[in-house]
Formats: structure tokens, C-alpha cells, sequence
């Protein structure tokens, strides 16, 4: 890093140095140009000549800082550099005539010099820089940059046409138009206005235009509507810039209206899955989705809701994600039948309701707490939620008469390093391990999710639009990423093709660097600089992530592109009797003790903490005191399931 800043500020030095020497000639060529001028093209005194240079040279250097004209960057010059050079050369002209008039006679140069060298330094000076933006913009306004056509000619194009001609945004205004008829013909910052709205489609034919943009923030409803109507029959990509306020202060660059294909950043091609077979499965059945607010669940309902079930039943704890949930589901194909539950999956009195009452047949779990931070410093409610949650749900699910249930689980769930993983892995081993065959169970792991909610994609994106560094953890940080859609495909997949206790792992490629996946993003967005700060691994992350555990066996499925997995499961009761013990520990809130069961039950949940130190110490895991379960054991009645000796009624999960 000090090596390449050395190298940036020996670049920096050698530019200043340019410049310097550049605008010194520059000051030296107006001062012999005036003096040929005023003596008709004669030098009567070159001695005089050569000793009055180095006063103006030093005049003007000493001056032109003052008006911040010795940097380099010339390709932004505007209106402000011309006042800014005006008054510079004013001023130095004037100090310039006082100390050649009183210090070598009044008679010294003709009048008509100093009037001349201070106009030629003025011409000079401009010349060079707008030569040099102008020379910016044409290497800039090459063929693989989009053609862009603005409707409107105001404020908000004057921000649009300086984004693309100051940064490389891989667009080039080609030009305007606006139904102000006082516009017609005129140049906005260089950009001619060609003709009125209503003459958009021949402007796009004739000037060849890849897309529009209309930037009228301030249009109504109406006028907006009338605008999209036109480049609609236009038959054109459009798209609208954000509203006035924004414009104002500043926040809106030409990046926030373009779009971002997801799948870009994957740097594979996505997978395709057959989901054909999905419908038979679903159609004519009672289906619910827990936690179909979210990102996964609310593209579950989407997808689910084609396949024709009985009834769809949308189950969320998040009020305003079900409420415009429902306005998304009321649009678009499908017609089945649609329930909207705001409830808690954890309330087992709530959700035998809903079950008994709309004859659930059908669960897709994807309801949980994955934010891996957050859960470092809420342990007792990860393990609430995501463990004892999930065992209650599963026992109203299997009392209701359900056939399958699918949990959706994470590839922090392999060697977790963190309380979420860990809870995930619990689930795991609890699907794996349910007892009988009434109900088939199925996990589903897959890796992050590009674009879904709390995820990197979103904030980079923020951060970007904001024009602020990047926050990446680690620069070697890697990541297996995969697209909403192709993670619902392969929760159907799954839900179609798993066995009870399979777990299912869809290929997805080689991980990707976040940085790497950082830099795309900026690209494409249209960025040609973007800082990025490594901010340090928060708590719980770990550098990669990891698909399998070494010792579980990797076999095809039905679906060539979903691997599963299969290793020793525990039995059932002495998976049973770790849960116990691990909702006593969580019942009890003691933190140290909670992490402890946790990893009695996952061994290799590999935990740094200093309040549990020597709490894990000795710890037997289950594995080692329980007989890995070859046959299936015998299925309890519910009531077994949810009692328990040692908490009386209550029982080992909450509310049962």
C-alpha cells in the first residue's frame, strides 16, 4: 500500500510539474505575441523584453492560486473557470502595469501591450482549457456508449448531461426534447434541442437512439402518463429520473436509473430447473409459506400461486411485508386462492388454528432469524426461533395431518462459526431425525442470496447511489451466491424430488470474492472509480463458506443440478434429550451455558468466546453417548413430543 501511494504522489508531482511549465509558456507566448502586435510585428528591445518576462510570469503564478487555476483537471472546466480566469488575469495585468510603469518609466511599453498581453493570456488560458474538455469528451463519446435521448430540457437534463460528460457512465446524450417551443434549436450545455415530444419517435429513428430517459421530475400524474404512453409506441427502452428534491440536493446521478441485471454478478450462468414436475405436487393443494413477507418467501408465493393449489396461505409475523405482499399476489397469472396470516410460527395455539381451519397440508419454512451479527448478540432468541420455533411448528404440522415440510437452511449451517449457523444445523439434524413417516421432511442448503433482503447487494447499491466507500469485511472474503430465482427453484425442486430426511445442496459454481463481486457491481453501474474500506470480519463471519461436512457423502438426485447429501443421523431421543438440555440453558438466559448444549448437539460449532471458556470443555456430544439410528425408531404420540419430565406440563418446546 506505501508503495503504490509513493507511486501516486511522484504521478501527482510529475502532472503539477506539467501544468507549471505548460501555463508558464502559455504566459510567456501572450507576453511576445502583444509585444509583436503593439511594435507591428518588430522587437525594438528584446533585452527589455527578456527582463520584463520574468516579473509577469511571477506576477501571474502569484496571482492564479488565489483563483484556484493550477490544477490540472481542465476536462471540468465551466462557467465558473471563465470568471475565475477573467478576474485572475485583471489582477495580475493590473500589478503587472504597476510594477513595469513605476519601476522601469512610465515610457517603457507602449500602453497598447499591456492591453493586448492581458487579452492574449485570457485567450490562452480558456483555449487551453476548453480544448482540453473538449478533447475529454470526444474520447469519452466513443461507439460502445449508449445513445441516449432526454425528454425535458431543464434543470434535471443540465444534471444528466454534466453526469455523462464528467464521469464514464456508458452513455452519450445525444440530444433533447421538449414541448416549450422558445427550446427548439437551442443547446443545452452542448446538446441541441430536437423538436417536441410528440416528434420523439422520429427523433429516435433518425439519431439512432438505444434508450430514453425522462427527466421531468416534476410531472404529474397525467403528463407523466402521456410521456410513457409515447415512448411506449415509440417502441424504446425508457426509463424516469427520481423527484425534484432529490435533483436539488444533489443525490441523483445517471447510475440510480439504470439497471442492474443480478445475474451478472454470479459469474456463471444461473440454473435452470425443470419445475414441471412441481405442479402435480401442488396443484389442487392446501400450501403454506412461513415467512412469506421476506425475499424468499414472498418469490415462493409467486411461483407457488402459478402451480394451482387449493389455497395458498401466506404466513408472516411482518404486518406491512403481508400488506404489500397481498397488492403483489392480487397482480400477474395465477388465480388461486390466497389467505393472509399475521402470526407467529413460534405460537403453537395460533398456528393449530390456522392449520385445523384451512386444512394446511403443505409447509414451506422460510421463515427465520438469519442477520449472523445480530444473532451473536440475541443468542437466546436465534435459539428460540430458529430451533424451538421450528420444533413447534413441526409438531403442529405433523397433529394437523401434513404430508411434507420443507425448511430452507444456510451453508453457514456446515462448521458454523456462529449462533445462526449453528441454529441451522440443529434444524437440520431435527428434519433428519423425525421420527415416522407420516410426514416427509426435507432441508434445503444453499448460499447467500444476490439481492434479497439484508443482503451485500442492497447496501452496496446504497452506498454507490450515495457516492460513499464500500464496506467490505476482508478482502478474501468469499461467498457462494445464487439468484432469488434459482434459489426457489431449487426449494421446489427439493419439495418434488427429497426423501424424508434428505438434505439437497444446489450447484452453485465456484464462491466468488465479495471485493470481486464489489468491483462488478461498480462497473456496472456505470462507475469508473468507486473507494472501497475492508472494515475488519464482524462477529461470527468467517472468510469462506463451505457446502458439506467432510464426512458426509455427496450423491446425485433426480435433478442433475441438486446434489445430496447423506451422513450418520442421530436417533431421535437422544437428539431429543440435547434439546432439553438446550431449552433449559435458554430458558435460564445463561449465555455461556446456551452455546455449551449448542455444541454438544453440533460438535463442530466452533465458538469464540471467553465466557464460555471451559464451559465446553469435556463436553460430551451427542453423537458419542447416542446410537446412530440405522432403522427407523418408533414414532411417539404428539403428547410425547411435547412433554417433558424434567419441565413438567409445559413440556421441552415452547408453548406445547
Amino acid at each position: 500500500m506505501k508503495e503504490i501511494s509513493k507511486k501516486s504522489a511522484a504521478r501527482l508531482r510529475c502532472r503539477s510539474l506539467l501544468v507549471l511549465a505548460l501555463q508558464i509558456g502559455l504566459i510567456l507566448g501572450s507576453l511576445v505575441c502583444a509585444w509583436l502586435l503593439g511594435s507591428d510585428f518588430r522587437i525594438p528591445d528584446p533585452n527589455l523584453l527578456w527582463a520584463v518576462a520574468p516579473v509577469l510570469i511571477a506576477v501571474r503564478l502569484l496571482v492564479m492560486p488565489l483563483f484556484n487555476l493550477m490544477h490540472g483537471w481542465w476536462r471540468y472546466t465551466g462557467i465558473n473557470d471563465v470568471v475565475d480566469v477573467f478576474k485572475a488575469t485583471l489582477a495580475g495585468s493590473f500589478l503587472f502595469f504597476v510594477i513595469v510603469r513605476y519601476g522601469w518609466g512610465p515610457k517603457t511599453i507602449a500602453m497598447s501591450v499591456y492591453a493586448l498581453e492581458a487579452l492574449i493570456t485570457f485567450m490562452f488560458l480558456m483555449g487551453v482549457r476548453i480544448l482540453s474538455r473538449v478533447l475529454a469528451e470526444t474520447v469519452r463519446a466513443d461507439a460502445t456508449s449508449k445513445r441516449l435521448l432526454l425528454v425535458g430540457a431543464g434543470h434535471a437534463a443540465q444534471m444528466i448531461i454534466c453526469e455523462t460528460q464528467e464521469v464514464e457512465t456508458g452513455y452519450r446524450v445525444i440530444g433533447c426534447v421538449d414541448d416549450n417551443p422558445l427550446k427548439e434549436g437551442l443547446r443545452v450545455l452542448g446538446v441541441p434541442v430536437l423538436g417536441p415530444v410528440e416528434a420523439l419517435a422520429k427523433v429516435v429513428h433518425e439519431q439512432r437512439i438505444d434508450e430514453v430517459l425522462i427527466a421531468i421530475p416534476s410531472a404529474t400524474h397525467t403528463q407523466m402518463h402521456r410521456l410513457v404512453k409515447i415512448c411506449k409506441e415509440a417502441g424504446i427502452p425508457f426509463r424516469t429520473v427520481p423527484e425534484l428534491a432529490e435533483l436539488i440536493a444533489g443525490r441523483v446521478i445517471l447510475q440510480q436509473v439504470r439497471e442492474v441485471s443480478l445475474t451478472d454478478l454470479l459469474g456463471r450462468i444461473p440454473v435452470d430447473l425443470d419445475l414441471e414436475p412441481v405442479r402435480e405436487h401442488i396443484r389442487d393443494r392446501v400450501v403454506m409459506v412461513t415467512g412469506a413477507a421476506g425475499s424468499i418467501g414472498s418469490e415462493l408465493c409467486r411461483q407457488i400461486r402459478t402451480f394451482q393449489p387449493k389455497l395458498l396461505l401466506c404466513l408472516d409475523q411482518n404486518e406491512t411485508g403481508i400488506f404489500h405482499l397481498q397488492h403483489q399476489l392480487a397482480q400477474g397469472d395465477g388465480d388461486a386462492q390466497k389467505v393472509f396470516c399475521v402470526a407467529d410460527f413460534c405460537h403453537p395455539d395460533r398456528m393449530r388454528n390456522i392449520f385445523l381451519t384451512y386444512g394446511v397440508e403443505m409447509v414451506f419454512h422460510a421463515a427465520a432469524y438469519k442477520h449472523v451479527p445480530v444473532m451473536e448478540e440475541n443468542v437466546e432468541e436465534a435459539v428460540s426461533n430458529n430451533i424451538f420455533g421450528l420444533l413447534s411448528l413441526l409438531n403442529v404440522a405433523q397433529s394437523a395431518n401434513c404430508s411434507t415440510f420443507v425448511m430452507i437452511s444456510s451453508d453457514k449451517a456446515v462448521n458454523p462459526t456462529n449462533v445462526m449457523g449453528c441454529t441451522k444445523r440443529v434444524g437440520e439434524l431435527i428434519l433428519a431425525a423425525w421420527p415416522g413417516d407420516r410426514m416427509r421432511c426435507v432441508s434445503v442448503r444453499f448460499g447467500n442470496v444476490l439481492g434479497s433482503n439484508g443482503s451485500v447487494i442492497p447496501l452496496f447499491q446504497e452506498q454507490i447511489r450515495q457516492n460513499q466507500p464500500l464496506t467490505i469485511t476482508h478482502p478474501e472474503m468469499t461467498r457462494f451466491f445464487m439468484t432469488i430465482s434459482e434459489a426457489v427453484s431449487l426449494v421446489l425442486q427439493a419439495f418434488a424430488i427429497g426423501r424424508h430426511g434428505d438434505i439437497l445442496v444446489l450447484d452453485m459454481g465456484e464462491p466468488v470474492r465479495i471485493a470481486d463481486l464489489a468491483k462488478t457491481l461498480v462497473r456496472l453501474s456505470g462507475k469508473s472509480h468507486q473507494e472501497f474500506q475492508f472494515i475488519g470480519l464482524r462477529p461470527g463471519e468467517k472468510l469462506f463458506e463451505e457446502l458439506f461436512y467432510p464426512d458426509e457423502r455427496v450423491l446425485p438426485s433426480a435433478c442433475a443440478k441438486i446434489a445430496c447429501t447423506e451422513s450418520a443421523k442421530l436417533d431421535w431421543p437422544a437428539l431429543k434429550r440435547g434439546l432439553d438440555k438446550l431449552y433449559v440453558a435458554t430458558s435460564l438466559g445463561k449465555r455461556a451455558s446456551i452455546l455449551a448444549r449448542l455444541q454438544q448437539i453440533v460438535p463442530q460449532f466452533a465458538y469464540a468466546d471467553t465466557d464460555q471458556a471451559g464451559s465446553l470443555e469435556n463436553m460430551p456430544s451427542i453423537a458419542a453417548d447416542a446410537q446412530v439410528a440405522s432403522e427407523p425408531v418408533d414414532m411417539p404420540s404428539p403428547t410425547d413430543l411435547v412433554v417433558d419430565p424434567l419441565l413438567g406440563p409445559v413440556g421441552g418446546y415452547p408453548g406445547d
